[in-house]
């Protein structure tokens, strides 16, 4: 588990900060709601400014969870390559669970451009 923290931390470093990566974006603004069977949904909200990290990838909450997480990378890459404002869906978490109880997230992504 330790391994995978600190290669979470190598990716996010390695992202490079927004300002480099796309130059013409002021802020990123996820809003994602987290989805999980027999669980009450969670609100979790992620600011991204110029000095920020490009890393858009968001680990799962489900504690029973193995190398699991959300990837919004080509979410926002797909919005700054279309120059679009918004975007909305929803997106299945890629760990594997020994249970039945996979998670999910209902994603509203807001980019502001310079």
């Amino acid at each position: 588990m330790m391994e995978r923290k600190q290669e979470l931390m190598r990716q996010r470093r390695d992202a490079g900060p927004v300002s480099a990566v796309y130059p013409e974006v002021s802020s990123i603004v996820m809003n994602m709601t987290y989805n999980q069977k027999g669980a009450r949904s969670i609100l979790r909200t992620f600011c991204y400014s110029p000095d920020s990290y490009a890393f858009f990838v968001v680990n799962c909450l489900n504690k029973e969870c193995v190398d699991g997480g959300f990837d919004l990378t080509h979410v926002v890459n797909e919005m700054i390559k279309n120059r679009r404002a918004e975007a909305r869906g929803t997106i299945c978490c890629e760990g594997t669970d020994p249970s039945d109880n996979h998670s999910d997230i209902a994603y509203e992504v807001a980019v502001e451009y310079s």
